[in-house]
């Protein structure tokens, strides 16, 4: 029998030799590329958020690997498995699931969307689900809406409350059809159309239709922001004095966004668009069908899916952000290659990473690097202004009934300011007639309204993807 002292001594020796060798990234049993590991050499730290990434190269899987940290909290790393919200990547699912109603004779993309969701208010123009997947309805994006509206990023934020402000949206942005407006809104109203004729809800279709076949296990739509997923990443954002702060997300957007799932999970997803296992052949065509306009125009936007190019080779994909999360996959159909990246930090650039990744692979089938011309810029012009006098005209409290809001417009230091007390100030600086620019992307233009004797009696907002919300003047 070996001596106590004995024992010790060869367990030291154990670990002494263990720690002398490299130890596998944890969660990285699948292969790694070093090139590839190059490329996010700067997450692979065990004191900040990162990434999981993978890629795929002739049905073959090539990189499979987790960066940085899941929860900094309790410093868990970042694996395979680790659960992301990958925002905007997820309206590709919501274009399935309603190819596979289709498919089934249980939805007409080109019917009148009221004849689904009555509730929708009668604009006068026809929106149908077509119109919602290519986002050419018109519909206003939620995010500009609610925080117009006082909502911020950081509140819980529901599919309710998303489909509650569209019913109460007064006016399209344009004509059905006539025009190509990024639309987060149109695919929760799409999520809605599903759940009407299934009678199922969108979570369980999605589960039962796409997931659950393909064994994607740990991956679903969140429609509870208090619901515990187990292994799930926080998400953060960089932080001057500590480093990284937390960035809240309690959203459940369904279709447009919210999808909580894994690398892993995602790279059988991947695998789909060549098996067609779920959805067949003819259906995967359908997904990568460009939108058309009224005019026969062809756009980008396909099936929840962007079709581009990239250095001379055609390329299918989707980006994705919401609170930290920052999101990319890119195909590569014409030379299987599949590269996806979910990071849980804001400032990672999912979307450049990927492509240095595929440049790994394809950088000698690609066409050189553009280079910069040096584009010349015009001269910023000297902001224009206003005396006070003609300023005082516009102060007052406007209120909007769609968003069911209320603004001060006020002067500070000789310039315009709009206040609610939600959100922060935004000055308006004049630019034309009654027309001011505002300082924040949500409410970039602001023009007045006078009525018949001259006096402003409101105003309109655009900002981001809505455009001339009406503000009815409440107080002179």
């Amino acid at each position: 029998m070996m001596s106590r002292s004995g024992a010790s001594f060869l367990a030291a020796a154990l670990l002494a030799a263990c720690a002398s060798e490299p130890q596998p990234r944890p969660g990285s049993e699948g292969p790694t590329h070093p090139e590839v590991d190059a490329v996010f050499a700067d997450l692979d730290r065990d004191d900040a958020p990162g990434a999981a990434v993978g890629v795929l190269l002739n049905g073959a899987l090539v990189h499979r690997a987790g960066y940085g940290i899941a929860n900094m909290d309790y410093g868990i790393p970042i694996t395979p498995e680790t659960v992301f919200d990958i925002a905007s990547i997820s309206k590709q699912f919501g274009a399935m699931a309603a190819l596979l109603l289709e498919e089934e004779g249980r939805l007409d993309l080109d019917a009148d969307v009221r004849s689904y969701v009555p509730e929708i208010p009668d604009f006068g123009r026809v929106i149908t689900p077509r119109h919602l997947i290519h986002h050419t309805s018109g519909i206003r994006d939620w995010p500009q809406s609610m925080i117009l509206g006082g909502v911020m990023y950081t509140d819980v934020i529901s599919f309710d409350q998303i489909l509650r402000m569209l019913y109460r949206q007064e006016d399209l942005d344009f004509d059905p059809g006539s025009e190509y407006s990024y639309s987060n809104t149109g695919y929760n109203l799409l999520a809605r159309i599903i759940e009407v004729q299934s009678g199922r809800s969108f979570r369980a279709v999605t589960e039962e239709r796409i997931f659950d076949p393909l064994g994607m296990d740990d991956t679903h739509f969140s429609d509870d922001h208090l619901e515990i997923v187990p292994d799930r990443a926080e998400s953060y954002a960089p932080d001057d004095q500590q480093g990284y702060r937390r960035a809240i997300n309690q959203l459940t957007a369904l279709a447009s966004s919210s999808l909580n799932t894994t690398l892993d999970d995602f790279l059988l997803w991947m695998e789909n668009y060549d098996s067609g296992e779920v959805g067949g052949v003819a259906v995967l065509e359908r997904m990568m069908e460009r939108g058309r306009l009224n005019d026969g125009e062809e756009i980008s936007y396909a099936y929840g899916l962007s079709t581009d190019s990239y250095r001379g080779l055609a390329t299918v994909g989707h980006g994705g952000g919401w609170a930290g999360f920052r999101t990319n996959f890119v195909r590569f159909p014409d030379h299987d290659l599949s590269v996806v990246v979910f990071c849980n930090v804001s400032n990672c650039d999912p979307a450049g990473r990927a492509r240095r990744v595929a440049e790994v692979f394809l950088d000698d089938r690609m066409t050189s690097p553009e280079d910069g011309d040096g584009d010349e810029t015009d001269a910023p012009r000297p902001p224009a202004t206003l005396p006070l006098a003609a300023l005082r005209a516009y102060e007052g409290s406007y209120r909007s009934p769609e968003l069911d809001s209320t603004y001060d417009v006020l002067i500070e230091d000789g310039a315009l300011v709009v206040r609610n007390w939600r959100i922060e100030d935004v000055t308006l600086t004049p630019t034309g007639e009654d027309e001011f620019a505002g300082d924040q992307w949500w409410l970039s233009q602001v023009r007045f309204r006078r009525d018949e004797e001259g006096r402003v009696d409101g105003l309109l907002v655009t900002g981001g993807r809505i455009r001339n919300v009406r503000f009815e003047r409440v107080q002179f």
